[in-house]
């Protein structure tokens, strides 16, 4: 089952990666292969147990028309991985400057790196502001 995992791991906390389940490793955890991190030594990708909660489906594809706007929520792909931020200010050729109040930091993505972001609240996809 393809899905997306939260990860305590330092320098990543707060960001989303793709996995695949592998299978159960005791009570309310799975064995997961990530597919995009690599173990220490590169030579595969990185497997490990992780709890339930921090395991959800992958996101619905929402398809961004006109662009998006100054404070709209997003996660954007940075560093393997979907962070949430918040668009800063919009750009020329589809780029924008994304905030990630968390981190403090600021950073410029493409259109292509960006998608709404939503939230997986009792078994369904919400996008902020339907909550």
């Amino acid at each position: 089952m393809q899905v997306e995992v939260l990860t305590d791991e330092d320098g990543l906390k707060g960001a989303w990666f793709a996995a695949t389940i592998i299978e159960p490793s005791g009570e309310d955890k799975y064995l997961i292969e990530y597919k995009t991190l690599r173990n220490d030594d590169d030579t595969e990708f990185l497997r490990e147990d992780i709890r339930a909660c921090n395991i959800r489906p992958c996101p619905l594809e929402i398809i961004v028309v006109d662009g998006f706007k100054v404070l709209d929520e997003v996660d954007a792909y940075y560093n393997e991985g979907w962070w949430v931020g918040v668009i800063a200010k919009v750009l020329i050729n589809s780029n924008y400057v994304v905030n990630f109040i968390e981190y403090d930091e600021k950073t410029t993505f493409n259109q292509a790196d960006l998608r709404p972001h939503q939230d997986w609240l009792n078994g369904k996809w919400v996008v902020p502001s339907d909550v």
